[in-house]
């Protein structure tokens, strides 16, 4: 039997599977029809804001929200090439997200390096939360 595999190594090969974009990446992909998708849950949501056009999907029914195959895909999963740029609050938990999405066939998924928290220190729009 293999020795168990620390969070830190899984980051590191998930990782080598995609390329991670920084937050000024990222607001031009949007700009270019890439799909934000914040998956902070909603106490960090309340207390730092929103990224205009953000889709707002909580981790625990990513998957099933992004499957364009999916019985409860939102409107906006509607392909496997659609570019998908997953956000949490400081850039760990996306990594593993993007990764699941990759498993599910959305080959151009990727995070953002430094999660919300990145975009916001970039000086990029953030909406407070209503």
């Amino acid at each position: 039997m293999s020795a168990p595999t620390g969070i830190d190594e899984l980051l590191e090969r998930v990782r080598a599977n995609y390329t991670r974009i920084g937050p000024r990446e990222a607001y031009a992909a949007s700009r270019a029809g890439a799909l934000l998708v914040d998956i902070r849950y909603q106490a960090l949501r309340d207390r730092d804001g929103l990224i205009p056009g953000a889709l707002v999907v909580e981790r625990n029914e990513l998957e099933w929200r992004l499957d364009p195959q999916g019985s409860h895909r939102a409107p906006e999963a509607d392909r496997h090439d659609l570019q998908v740029v997953v956000i949490c609050n400081e850039g760990y938990a996306s990594s593993l997200a993007a990764a699941s999405l990759h498993a599910l066939g959305l080959h151009r998924a990727t995070d953002l390096t430094g999660g919300f928290q990145a975009w916001k220190s970039a000086g990029l729009p953030v909406a407070t939360p209503s």
